[in-house]
């Protein structure tokens, strides 16, 4: 669900992850790490929409081709541009995600 069509009201006393969420005992979680390593944050605006939405594709699907990543975020907007770097640190987190999954 996408937050800025809800409500904070219409979310009371249901689970919200959100970006800060994703960190664990201080770790960035492996999207995190890959969006610095590759440079995908510029203003940092639209940074979070992009990491939640790349981190619920990856768990749902680990082994993501290009174009069914760029699908996953057709409806996030990046005026500064990083789409390249944006798709780049996806393919690397994935490995993680790949990895976690065969545990």
């Amino acid at each position: 669900v996408k937050s800025c069509l809800v409500l904070a009201v219409e979310v009371d006393g249901s689970e919200v992850l959100t970006v800060e969420g994703l960190a664990r005992d201080g770790e960035l979680a492996p999207i995190q790490r890959a969006f610095i390593e590759h440079g995908a944050l510029q203003c940092g605006f639209c940074t979070p929409a992009f990491i939640i939405a790349s981190h619920k594709l990856l768990q749902e699907n680990p082994s993501p081709s290009e174009d069914e990543i760029k699908e996953s975020l057709s409806g996030i907007v990046c005026r500064c541009g990083t789409y390249y770097e944006i798709i780049e640190a996806i393919k690397d987190a994935s490995k993680y995600y790949k990895v976690k999954r065969e545990i």
